[in-house]
């Protein structure tokens, strides 16, 4: 007899497939944890700061354009902002002043930005050493 009998491959065949039928609901998939964000990977772009020295005259830093310094006037203080946050509009705007300066002159710095409607302005301070 020169055939081969696949009868016994068959029903061998059969029986997996039931078991693995019978399984399959069973078993749960694997999950995967992936990690978080809290937002999209947008570089972030880095402060404007508004230096004010201690004779009075404001100073305008741009770390986002290597740290470039220019100094302006305070009725000039408004429109050279803007025109730096056209091209980064979250840009932050941050106010760093002498010690030894009048609380003042740092208010009215503020209060020309604020009133100006610019976003997301703050005062920069140094860390206390302990």
């Amino acid at each position: 007899m020169a055939e081969i009998n696949v009868v016994p491959y068959i029903d061998v065949m059969l029986v997996l497939l039931i078991i693995f039928m019978v399984t399959a609901p069973l078993i749960q998939p694997g999950q995967i944890d992936l990690p978080s964000v809290g937002q999209a990977l947008n570089p972030t772009v880095a402060p404007l700061e508004v230096m004010i020295k201690r004779d009075g005259g404001i100073m305008l830093i741009d770390r986002q354009q290597g740290g470039k310094e220019t100094a302006v006037t305070r009725d000039k203080l408004l429109s050279a902002v803007r025109a730096i946050q056209a091209t980064h509009p979250d840009q932050a705007v941050v106010i760093s002043a002498d010690k030894n300066l009048k609380y003042e002159d740092v208010l009215r710095v503020l209060d020309i930005l604020q009133g100006g409607k610019i976003k997301r302005v703050g005062l920069l301070a140094k860390p206390q050493d302990r």
